[in-house]
């Protein structure tokens, strides 16, 4: 067991809903300390949190590589990530949710390239999916390899998708809830295996307010059309005015379900199902990447570098308790 005198200094890397996930989740986690909150608005102090919190600019970050331990990148997987992801992982161990699945190969491959020139561990795509779902699939699929699995999100907001959302020029505000379809859920619990493209298993809700004079028809195209995040679904969008949707929409629930349907033996049906259902998308987010922060101070301080995914992290290496008590009190 770590000695709890030493505790993780953890750094926080952007302040946005995931970020306060993570300072409102660390107090619980009694091996680690919040180290600062890095920031790139002007003034950083700003930011309104714990008064004994340094808050950073950006830029003085490399002032600070001998006092964080372990870097928990909560910036957006659009823009920000594939930037910030590489450059801080030179310099500091990381962690983060990218979550632009299509793009998690070449995002690996830049996070691993800087991570081991910097000597470091950077462990990537870390949250619930991509994430736990991730190495549920895995799990599954080993374990009933005469089978097919399936993956419903929501109903829930999607934190990515909204934020890519805002980051459309004229939008002030956006909430995009995913919905699975029940009749594609339906069809799989009943013994079917059907083959269903992205968009016959959920759906898109989009509610932006935009700024005044801004181009309704254009916003509405440019979300419809994102490639990555709405093309491939029936998207409706929604404009409402930000008092309603700061009013309506300022919960942040999600969940999902991993469902792997199959046959062992002589065709004997088995079904297994992984689900989550979730108040905060942000704050399970957030526990999940401080558990991994564990991990990733562990494998620092055992000398490995270079970038890992959750599909390499030892079980072992996310507990707080020792491996003997482990064994007592989970097996």
């Amino acid at each position: 067991m770590m000695n709890m005198n030493q505790k993780i200094r953890i750094g926080i890397c952007g302040y946005g809903n995931l970020g306060r996930g993570v300072e409102a989740e660390i107090g619980k986690r009694p091996d680690m300390e919040l180290a600062a909150v890095f920031t790139r608005r002007t003034p950083a102090e700003s930011l309104k949190i714990n008064a004994n919190v340094p808050v950073v600019h950006i830029d003085q970050a490399d002032e600070w590589k001998d006092r964080i331990d372990v870097m928990l990148l909560c910036g957006g997987s659009a823009n920000d990530l594939p930037e910030q992801g590489p450059s801080f992982a030179a310099r500091f161990n990381t962690v983060d949710s990218f979550d632009t699945h299509a793009k998690i190969p070449a995002y690996f491959d830049a996070m691993d390239k800087a991570a081991k020139a910097g000597g470091k561990i950077g462990i990537i795509s870390i949250g619930w999916d991509p994430g736990l779902f991730s190495l549920m699939r895995l799990y599954l699929s080993a374990i009933i390899p005469d089978g097919k699995s399936y993956t419903f999100w929501g109903t829930g907001v999607s934190q990515g998708h909204s934020q890519a959302i805002r980051d459309i020029k004229g939008v002030t505000g956006a909430i995009a809830y995913t919905n699975p379809v029940p009749a594609a859920l339906e069809q799989i619990k009943n013994g079917e295996s059907p083959e269903l493209r992205a968009g016959e298993m959920h759906t898109r809700l989009c509610y932006v307010s935009i700024a005044d004079g801004a181009d309704e028809e254009r916003i509405r195209n440019e979300i419809q059309s994102m490639p990555n995040y709405f093309d491939a679904y029936d998207t409706t969008v929604r404009f409402i005015p930000l008092e309603e949707l700061k009013a309506n929409h300022a919960a942040l629930p999600h969940g999902g379900k991993v469902v792997r349907g199959g046959t062992t033996g002589e065709d004997h049906r088995q079904l297994m199902e992984f689900s989550l259902t979730l108040d905060s998308n942000p704050e399970f987010t957030a526990s999940v990447l401080l558990t991994y922060a564990r991990a990733a101070h562990r494998l620092a301080q055992k000398g490995e570098s270079g970038a890992r995914t959750i599909f390499d992290i030892p079980p072992s290496c996310l507990l707080d308790i020792d491996l003997q008590d482990a064994v007592k009190q989970l097996m």
